[in-house]
């Protein structure tokens, strides 16, 4: 049975930690004396790096991972706790120039003792929109959802969504529910769009009284020329991404408690803007929605291939240099080896 790195260290330290005396603690646990001797001799001498599994060092592939850059994704990852393995695969990729696979920096961090159950459980829709959208301001999504200011009573976000690129266009907090403010959001998500009258999306909803009102449906039509879609009743995999974004954003801002409408906006704000430019979106080829929304995720895309690539080619060289040298090293003994047997 193969243990990682952090399960050795817990068996280290229950058995030196141990009451029961060293040998009855290793006949409880199953675990062979020599075993553990070797395993404590080596993390005394060379710390958690003597845990790691020897045999690695000895068959070493070409394309193995540095250590310096399996350090830098342990660095990286204590800076940046709230980015998941996969996510920090490509941080590093895009802002350290360095390809290291999720695969691989899941294990390096689990390894290290840094992966945890995830604190939430997100719940994905079943169903995806018939349609799929294939640009951006083809379909808007929007919803409401709510929040409790602690002393002001209920506030209701009112969030637009690109559907596209799941860019968040517009958001604001209102104190009330209505056709209204439905009517304030739109407008004001297509001014801040800079849509001309051709470029107006559709708008997906689903079948809440705000949104089935007879004003809002003129003011979109007459007004706005944008057509109107509303989600199946009781469907609500129907607006599945705004859905799975609100439930993403509560659960890190309804961390807090909050005393003023001020104090939560300021809390949506910093969290919308992560969520837009930050947060990389693994149904958007791991882009964030900024990336897609304003038409660089191409680029972007074939920057990481050529990263990938480079980094490929430069483990490869650094393989066949080690192997050279070791080639040479070699041959220095059995020289040596030789000239001495020969001498006598």
């Amino acid at each position: 049975m193969r243990f990682t790195v952090s399960e050795k260290q817990e068996l280290i330290k229950m058995v030196v930690e141990s009451d029961l005396g060293v040998n009855r603690t290793l006949r409880e646990i199953g675990l062979n004396k020599s075993t553990f001797y070797n395993w404590y001799k080596s993390y005394s001498d060379q710390g958690v790096e003597g845990l790691e599994a020897s045999n690695r060092s000895a068959r070493r592939q070409w394309n193995s991972i540095p250590q310096e850059q399996k350090n830098l994704v342990v660095e990286v990852a204590l800076e940046r706790p709230e980015l998941s393995s996969r996510e920090l695969a490509y941080y590093l990729t895009d802002e350290q120039q360095i390809f290291i696979s999720e695969s691989s920096v899941y294990r390096i961090l689990k390894s290290r003792g840094l992966i945890t159950s995830p604190a939430h459980i997100f719940i994905s829709a079943g169903d995806e929109f018939t349609d799929k959208t294939k640009f951006v301001h083809q379909m808007w999504q929007t919803d409401f959802t709510y929040f409790k200011i602690i002393g002001w009573g209920w506030y209701y976000l009112s969030t637009v969504l690109d559907d596209y690129s799941r860019y968040i266009v517009h958001w604001e907090l209102c104190s009330n529910m209505k056709s209204d403010d439905v009517k304030r959001t739109v407008n004001r998500a297509i001014k801040k769009a800079k849509l001309i009258t051709k470029q107006r999306p559709k708008l997906l909803s689903d079948n809440g009284s705000c949104y089935i009102a007879k004003d809002l449906k003129e003011h979109l039509k007459n007004d706005l020329g944008m057509d109107q879609i509303h989600g199946r009743p009781m469907h609500p995999q129907t607006q599945g991404k705004i859905e799975r974004y609100h439930r993403t954003m509560k659960n890190v801002v309804k961390l807090d408690h909050y005393y003023a409408p001020e104090e939560l906006e300021k809390a949506l704000e910093k969290f919308v803007h992560r969520y837009n430019n930050e947060r990389y979106h693994e149904s958007l080829n791991n882009l964030t929605p900024a990336d897609v929304y304003f038409g660089r995720g191409d680029a972007i895309l074939e920057e990481r291939k050529r990263i990938k690539k480079l980094t490929l080619l430069q483990r490869r060289k650094e393989y066949q240099r080690e192997i050279l040298c070791q080639s040479f090293e070699n041959q220095i003994k059995i020289n040596s080896f030789e000239s001495t047997r020969n001498s006598n």
